[in-house]
This record gives structure tokens, sequence and C-alpha cells, in this order.
């Protein structure tokens, strides 16, 4: 309670500061799945020693646990983040009674926001999923997919294509989306100016970024700004680096640093975005560490690291996170997962 008194305390001097008719600010969440300290490292020194989120103004940490295991899962700390709540390892937008849950993204699509969803996995999968999906397990994708069929975002970028159209039950999603373009490449995604827009990039989970993913990242976050902002409304945005958790699962360190470089690319986009709109606030973070990475010996001059890893799994320990923009200050500190929620919450509701 007295952290939301807090909150609201601080919340009001905004409105004091900027005034009652400043425009409701862009929000671009971005998540980098299983990033802990030692992934942004490898990224860094693989990067000559440069990252970009040596541009953020505040930095705070996260704790992630969920509500059963003190080693979270994808799915409940996405939720955490998403609609405030602790929740069961494996379970999506639903509390411990199992009751649907509102997330941020909903929030801003009710109040009028265009939103995005954009990732490197499968568009169903456990962190993206949680932002517009209320399943008991993050694995039921034929049911998320034909949740995000009805959640109107206006535009959605990742894998997993087979889950609207070559599903156990036989329906086309993608025939029954009628208000949807479904662009088939990023020329296409790009030209096409309709309000809603999939694109479905992979038939199932998409390639790691060192087996030659494409499109990239940074370019799919860039059309999509670009897009978005083309409405004049304020926008949420979620991206999701996804696949550099997968690299830590397997411990292929050329898998994690290739994830790290792209996701570090595009942080760069979305800050320029940022620093010329003035009214965009950026939030990154992750929601749990994985694989327990330490770099125990390398070169900074030749880009060249010796990483080691602990577990083929998740770890407990607290996540960074970074702000920038509008409200940033809010974001710093050291607190729990779910009052990602509550800031983010405040500030589109003020």
């Amino acid at each position: 309670m007295f952290k939301k008194l807090i909150l609201f305390l601080i919340l009001c001097s905004y409105v004091n500061i900027f005034g009652q008719d400043t425009k409701p600010p862009n929000i671009i969440m971005m998540i980098g799945d299983g990033m802990g300290l030692s992934a942004i490292s490898s990224g860094m020194y693989s990067n000559n020693n440069y990252t970009s989120l040596e541009r953020s103004e505040y930095v705070g940490l996260l704790k992630t646990h969920s509500l059963d295991n003190l080693v979270t899962d994808s799915a409940a700390s996405a939720t955490a983040m998403s609609s405030g709540v602790k929740t069961y390892n494996r379970t999506v937008g639903l509390d411990k009674n199992l009751n649907s849950l509102k997330s941020i993204l909903e929030i801003c699509r009710d109040k009028g926001y265009m939103t995005a969803i954009i990732a490197t996995s499968t568009i169903v999968h456990a962190t993206p999923a949680s932002y517009y999906s209320k399943v008991k397990s993050r694995y039921q994708y034929d049911e998320i997919a034909s949740q995000l069929s009805k959640s109107s975002i206006n535009f959605f970028v990742g894998g997993g294509k087979k889950y609207f159209n070559d599903r156990l039950d036989g329906r086309n999603l993608m025939n029954e989306m009628d208000d949807y373009f479904f662009a088939n490449s990023l020329e296409s995604f790009k030209n096409n100016n309709s309000n809603k827009i999939g694109y479905l990039t992979y038939y199932d989970e998409p390639v790691g970024k060192h087996e030659g993913r494409e499109p990239s990242l940074e370019d799919i976050a860039y059309i999509t700004i670009q897009k978005l902002k083309s409405f004049d409304k304020p926008f949420f945005l979620l991206v999701e680096g996804s696949q550099i958790d997968w690299g830590s699962h397997d411990n292929d360190s050329e898998h994690l640093i290739s994830e790290m470089l792209e996701f570090d690319r595009t942080i760069e986009t979305v800050f320029n975005f940022a620093d010329k709109d003035k009214n965009t606030l950026v939030v990154i973070t992750a929601d749990h560490e994985t694989g327990g990475v330490a770099i125990v010996d390398g070169n900074i001059e030749e880009s060249l690291l010796e990483i080691k890893y602990i577990s083929e799994d998740h770890t407990a320990t607290m996540i960074p996170i970074f702000s920038l923009g509008p409200y940033s200050s809010l974001f710093k500190g050291v607190y729990d997962n779910t009052e990602i929620f509550d800031k983010l919450e405040g500030i589109i509701k003020k």
C-alpha cells in the first residue's frame, strides 16, 4: 500500500510538471527472454565493449519468483509483468484461482491505444501470449492462437503459422480473421496500410539468428513503430528477444551472443525513435535469467569470450530493468516484477 501511495504521488507530480493536456505517452516494452547481467555482458564484450543500454536513463533490479516456485518460468513471469499478479509456472494470464487477468496491453487497447507484439519465437509462445491470452497451460498453442484471433491487436509478427492454418481442429484462423491483412514478407508488411496486420514469419519456430534468421528484429521493430506512429494515436508495443533464452538453455554461446547482438541493435533502433519522438517511454527487462551464465575469461580487443554455464534451465537471480523517456524514473530501484504493471497502469490511467 505504501509503495502504491508513493507511485500515486510521483504520478501526480508528473501531471503538475507536464500539464493536464499532455498526450499519453507511447509505451515500448522490451523483454530479453532469459537475459541476465552476464548475457548482457556477453553481448557488450562481443560488440567492442559497448551496449545500447548505456543510453538508458534509469536502472533497477527485479525479483522474479512465481507463485509456486522460487525459479519462475516465462509464463508466470510474463503474466506478473503484464497483469500485476503472481501465478503458477506454466500458467498464462490467470490468477491463483484461474480467474482471467486483464493485461496492460488490453488496458491500453481499451483506452484507444494502437497495440502490437513482435517476437523472435512463435507469436503464441509464453511471453507474448501473456499479453493477450488466458490459458491454464502455456502449451495450449492452438487455443492461444484462437484467442489472439479475437484480441484486436493491430500488428503481430512472429513464427507459428501452423497454429493458425494447420490446426488439429481443422480451422483456418487466417481465413476467419477477415479484418486482418496477412503479410507474406517484410516488404508486404511494410507497404500495407491496414490497421490490422499479421505477419507470421515461420511455419513453426523461427531459426536462431546464428542460423540466418530473417527478417531482423531491428527491421521489424523499426517498421512496426513507423506503422503505429502513422495513426496519430498513442501506442503500446511489446518486443521480445525470445531466443536469448534458447541459447542459454542449450549452453550455446554462439546462439546466445548472436541473439544478444540483435536485441542490442533493436534497443538502439527503439532508443533512436524515443529520443526523436520525446513522448515514448521505453522499458527493457527480462522475465528471468537462464543458464547461470558466467564469463570466466576473454579478450575485449578481440571480442573473444570464455563462457560457462551452471544450468540448462532458469535461475532465480534478480534481473535488471532499464528505462528511458517520460516517467522513466518510476522504474529505478529494487522491486517485484508485478510492479511493472502497477507503474504502467498508473501512467496510462493518470
